[in-house]
């Protein structure tokens, strides 16, 4: 509560709603990046995060990084593409991965992963990857969520080679797990929001080199 009151009074912490509104994140470093403030702050026993962006890297980096005091990697999402196309999901600390299929992230990419302790479920670009494995485990209390850089620790241990870059916009998380419907609507209804992050009423702090620009669907639909 203290370093919430902090960031209030000098101006760092800001509240927006980021529609039609990206994060761009324009060259490689381990001081640029966005952190999210929560609205709510766990335990999860299931969690979803839905977002839309784009980047001409072909090395590593990492797409969405929340750590708790004891896991680091208590849920990230992290693309990786060493020997083939790859998204790695960790679970406290836990990895699955999904081999993808020839997908072009310089092209505006939409991605929704869902997680509840039955499987999980990954949607990019209309394609749905699943894995049903049982995860005995939940997300741990007091996250720190950060785009653009990934944690090694909590909040800090940056790398450049880990660093996203490119732009992001339409971040949003649930403490539920979406269903296959949930993540086709979210692309095409504009009034679906995260509970515990909400793009429309976004909580967060910008550090180093990170721009807010406009942002217009290139691909609108209307929900079926």
């Amino acid at each position: 509560m203290w370093l919430w009151m902090m960031l209030w009074v000098s101006g760092a912490l800001s509240q927006e709603n980021m529609r039609e509104k990206l994060f761009s994140f324009p060259e490689e470093s381990n001081t640029s990046y966005v952190q999210i403030f929560p609205d709510r702050k766990g335990p999860f026993t299931e969690a979803s995060v839905c977002m839309r962006f784009r980047s001409d890297v072909t090395r590593e980096y990492s797409l969405f990084s929340l750590a708790t005091p004891s896991y680091p990697y208590d849920f990230l999402l992290y693309y990786y593409p060493v020997s083939s196309q790859q998204i790695l999901l960790y679970v406290r600390n836990t990895q699955e991965t999904f081999n993808l299929q020839d997908d072009n992230f310089a092209e505006w990419t939409s991605l929704c992963v869902s997680w509840r302790s039955s499987g999980l479920v990954l949607f990019i670009n209309g394609k749905t990857y699943k894995d049903d494995k049982t995860w005995t485990t939940e997300i741990s209390a007091d996250p720190i969520i950060i785009i653009g850089q990934l944690q090694q620790s909590y909040g800090r241990g940056f790398f450049k080679s880990q660093s996203f870059v490119g732009e992001m916009t339409d971040v949003n998380m649930w403490d539920k797990a979406l269903t296959d419907e949930d993540m086709m609507d979210y692309f095409a209804d504009e009034e679906m929001s995260g509970n515990i992050i909400d793009w429309k009423a976004l909580k967060f702090t910008d550090f180093g080199n990170v721009d807010i620009l406009p942002y217009s669907d290139p691909y609108p639909c209307e929900a079926i």
